[in-house]
């Protein structure tokens, strides 16, 4: 019986590996097609709709460019998100000042994604060698003064062999030479369950 078992474990990891490379091809390359699309920064706090809710598909910031990768493969951030938060509201950030989630913004918020994605057990460690970034991954940086940024690694590579990431940093999405930019706050890997 014991054989049996891990012999069917054994299948089971077979089959499932390929199954999460190709999760993270596809959403690396759902990334790299949303910088095929206008759109204008823009912050502001929107009433969505719940779940699968966006804001107007002209405006976004870094985190819509990851949710909206997400979405092509049928993963909602916000309804994820939304119901970890309910959950286990304690263990987000509390820098909003809110008393309870809000479907309409907490998963739009960097802090917010990078814990949905540690409790997850999706967090890998912050490497300085390119090699380590996989298409797929989620990268989070710290601009200079401190606000969260993020972004998805693509499978395209810089001449010098450094992933290419996709993010909207305020130009809209853009699939950018800029892992090493800035400082690397979070590593990812995800494949949405």
């Amino acid at each position: 019986m014991l054989m049996k078992s891990l012999a069917f474990t054994l299948f089971a990891v077979l089959i499932a590996a390929p199954a999460q490379a190709d999760f993270a091809e596809d959403l690396a390359a759902a990334a790299e097609e949303r910088a095929t699309h206008r759109v204008f920064y823009d912050p502001s706090y929107v009433s969505l709709d719940y779940p699968m809710g966006d804001v107007p598909a002209h405006t976004g910031v870094c985190t819509d460019v990851v949710i909206r990768s997400y979405r092509v493969l049928g993963v909602d951030l916000q309804q994820e998100v939304h119901e970890d938060m309910k959950a286990h509201f304690s263990r987000y950030p509390k820098i909003w000042g809110l008393k309870r989630p809000d479907p309409n913004i907490d998963h739009r918020r960097v802090p917010n994604l990078e814990t949905f994605l540690q409790r997850k057990g999706a967090a890998l460690p912050i490497s300085s060698d390119p090699k380590a970034y996989k298409p797929g991954d989620v990268v989070t940086w710290r601009l200079p003064d401190n606000r969260p940024h993020m972004g998805i690694v693509t499978s395209r590579k810089s001449s010098e062999g450094v992933p290419l990431i996709a993010h909207n940093i305020g130009a809209g999405p853009q699939v950018e030479d800029m892992l090493f930019d800035l400082e690397i706050h979070g590593h990812f890997r995800w494949g949405g369950r």
